[in-house]
């Protein structure tokens, strides 16, 4: 394997040579191979463990014309401590919100590992002049924002203009700074396995920092399917390149069950080095409280009733 090269400048990012053809995706053996990922038998120490690290690789998300600064802050507070009193409980990885609230976040945040995320390029459509989506970025940043969330043209790659996606990722991932990117495909509206693939190929050749499936915002969002064409694509770059990207499915993942899902999908085909919060998160925004019940119940025997979590 090559060496690990994490991120840097436009100029190592440029170095790499555009995507070749994509190899064709065979719709069944991807989904069987999903499907029978998900029927894995999973220990109890092992269950509570890999519940514990889902929690961890969670970013909590608000996105709704109605968010304020007070729910901004009970988020916040929730991804620091997600069951207080219970120090066995990890933080989650982000609280992500939009660029107007990113300095209320930063500050709830302050002396936590909790991280600030903030989508940008004209979320959730993506359809801004490059210059608008370039200064929403900027803008995300100066405000405090360590990651940044960018919504590729689906209408542009739909029509084949994959250069112009492209040169939109490389040209945001500059305007990011010091920040990290994820590129979300929207997924449910790019349609076959076979643009998946390409879409995430682009996306990292681009110099993404992570590939992301969906906004959360249109149905299907993330599937085990759809993860796995992803994650191959990950790994297949990383024996090209020796670049470890990371990896995100957001939108419909709401059980605990599904959480460790996707943990087996991760493990399985990229290995314990990316079941990290570095390198693989996962959409939440209800997930949370399934997890922690489920967790309540493999330490007590019994579920607690949903009303003893908090909704925020």
């Amino acid at each position: 394997m090559h060496p690990i090269a994490s991120g840097g400048g436009p100029a190592e990012r440029g170095t790499l040579p555009p995507p070749g053809p994509t190899p064709p995706i065979d719709r069944i053996a991807v989904e069987e191979r999903a499907a029978a990922l998900g029927k894995r038998s999973i220990k109890k120490a092992t269950k509570v463990a890999g519940l514990k690290l889902a929690i961890s690789m969670m970013d909590l998300t608000t996105l709704e014309g109605a968010d304020s600064p007070g729910k901004v802050r009970a988020l916040c507070q929730k991804a620091r401590t997600p069951e207080p009193g219970d120090e066995s409980i990890p933080s989650c990885a982000a609280v992500c919100v939009y660029p107007t609230l990113v300095p209320v976040a930063k500050k709830a945040l302050e002396g936590s590992r909790v991280r600030v995320a903030s989508v940008a390029t004209a979320f959730p459509s993506g359809l801004s002049p490059l210059s608008v989506k370039l200064e929403d970025t900027r803008r995300a940043v100066e405000l405090g924002a360590d990651e940044i969330d960018m919504v590729i043209d689906r209408g542009a790659f739909l029509s084949g203009q994959y250069q112009r996606v492209a040169d939109e990722i490389a040209q945001v991932k500059e305007a990011c700074g010091e920040a990290h990117l994820k590129v979300i495909l929207e997924t449910g509206e790019i349609g076959s396995y076979d643009n998946v693939r390409r879409a995430s190929d682009l996306a990292m050749h681009a110099g993404t920092d992570f590939i992301k499936t969906s906004t959360g915002k249109i149905q299907p969002a993330a599937t085990p399917p759809v993860t796995l064409v992803m994650l191959e694509a990950i790994r297949d770059f990383y024996y090209a390149t020796g670049r470890r990207i990371g990896m995100k499915p957001a939108g419909g993942i709401r059980t605990a069950k599904q959480a460790l899902h996707y943990l087996v999908l991760v493990k399985e085909t990229l290995g314990d080095a990316w079941l990290t919060p570095d390198l693989f998160r996962l959409g939440a925004s209800t997930l949370l409280n399934d997890v922690l019940m489920q967790l309540k119940k493999e330490a007590s025997g019994a579920y607690q009733g949903p009303d003893y979590f908090s909704k925020d």
